[in-house]
């Protein structure tokens, strides 16, 4: 971001000097009846873009401290909060389940192999 606001800058200094080179000459402003300020046309555009450009950058940086100043004060509410309720309570005890008994499903006898025709398999002990 700071690459494209130093470009940006450079930019408008290159098409204000070229704009100064070409239109290097006097003019008479009339401010008054009685009073006519002689300027070049160059120092004339410096200082309007000026009178427009600098309220409103104070505007904008008044608005930032003044949001910064915001946030920081929620998070220090938030972090007093949050400490405040640490102290107050103790931790939560975790929470043990029942230990289960292991489902007995009923032992299923395997289907005779073709290797053993009669079906003769030797008895199990339990």
């Amino acid at each position: 971001m700071q690459v494209v606001r130093t470009i940006v800058w450079v930019l408008l200094l290159v098409v204000l000097l070229v704009f100064s080179a070409f239109n290097w000459r006097p003019i008479e402003l009339t401010i008054w009846q009685g009073l006519v300020l002689e300027t070049k046309i160059p120092a004339l555009v410096v200082v309007s873009f000026l009178l427009g450009l600098v309220p409103m950058w104070l505007l904008h940086q008044g608005s930032k401290w003044r949001l910064h100043r915001r946030i920081s004060s929620l998070e220090t509410a938030h972090r007093t909060a949050v400490a405040n309720a640490a102290a107050a309570s103790p931790p939560p005890e975790p929470v043990r389940e029942p230990v289960r008994e292991p489902a007995h499903e009923p032992v299923r006898e395997p289907s005779p192999s073709p290797a053993d025709p009669a079906g003769e398999r030797p008895k199990d002990p339990l």
